[in-house]
């Protein structure tokens, strides 16, 4: 509701996995635009393939298994009617056809004795494992899809929405919480206490806010949210985001003041509180990018 999606669209969701938001995203947009799905963690990628595959929702999707930070491939919505497949360039070895989960056995090998690791590093190039029959992939090249662009071109050709629902300590989810009663003080001190942690995820978080933003166009609006009650991960990034970004602006969240919620610390943001207001905990930001 935050990202306020509109026909045409073409959305980037850059902490995709497990999908449910992606999908809800897909089925927004109906018959026009295209959402990309970005993350770092193949099986939980491959888990948001499936639910795509489930609900047929994936027409004008394609899912990169990525670091969210480093992150550079922007909508090709031009190519979204196959016009250049259908004309003939598919016998290029490097052209992209129909997706298909089929692989040959000689892939399927390899892949096994590799040992793909689940999770990908910065230095590794994003790996498309799912891409719809719209989504601007199919009769494009690898070169065309991975070509390398400018900020004055992503200014005018980057994502309209960039949903950044950023990794978190999840602390502000009751539900999450109350696991730790049975996994224990030692995993609750590891995954939410623990100091070096939490200063590991606000800088990651930063970085996934920074990369995102950059991939917008101008005019458009991202939206960054996480499930956490901390200052660190929420307003402390805001702010800081802010000082390092003069063509990022807050932007009023329509129909937010009818949410279960309340302002965050800083103005245009918002909390949602277990204490007071009977929800889950979670905070919301909306950027806009303006010309500079």
């Amino acid at each position: 509701m935050a990202l306020n999606i509109s026909p045409g669209d073409h959305v980037l969701d850059l902490c995709a996995a497990p999908g449910a938001k992606l999908c809800m995203i897909l089925d927004l947009l109906g018959d026009s635009g295209s959402v990309t799905g970005v993350d770092a963690a193949r099986h939980r990628l491959a888990a948001c393939r499936t639910m795509l595959q489930k609900y047929a929702l994936g027409d004008r999707c394609r899912l990169f298994v990525a670091d969210g930070t480093t992150f550079s491939v922007i909508p090709v919505g031009s190519h979204s009617d196959c016009k250049t497949f259908e004309s003939g360039l598919e016998e290029k070895d490097d052209v992209f056809k129909e997706w298909t989960s089929r692989r040959p056995w000689k892939e399927r090998r390899k892949a096994n004795r590799s040992g793909i690791p689940q999770s990908v590093s910065k230095s590794q190039p994003p790996e498309l494992i799912y891409y719809g029959r719209h989504s601007g992939v199919v009769g494009l090249t690898k070169g065309e899809l991975y070509k390398t662009v400018s900020d004055d071109e992503i200014g005018s050709h980057g994502y309209n929405k960039v949903l950044v629902d950023a990794e978190c300590t999840h602390d502000g989810s009751v539900k999450h919480i109350q696991k730790f009663e049975n996994w224990g003080w030692g995993t609750l001190q590891r995954r939410v206490l623990d100091a070096e942690r939490t200063d590991n995820l606000h800088v990651l978080q930063l970085n996934l806010l920074t990369n995102g933003f950059r991939l917008l166009r101008v005019g458009g609006s991202l939206v960054y949210s996480t499930c956490s009650l901390t200052l660190a991960q929420n307003e402390d990034v805001v702010e800081q985001f802010l000082k390092e970004n003069v063509n990022a602006e807050l932007e009023e969240i329509d129909g937010a003041r009818n949410w279960p919620c309340k302002s965050g610390g800083i103005p245009k943001t918002w909390r949602f509180d277990p204490f007071t207001l009977q929800t889950s905990g979670l905070f919301v930001a909306k950027f806009t990018k303006v010309a500079i």
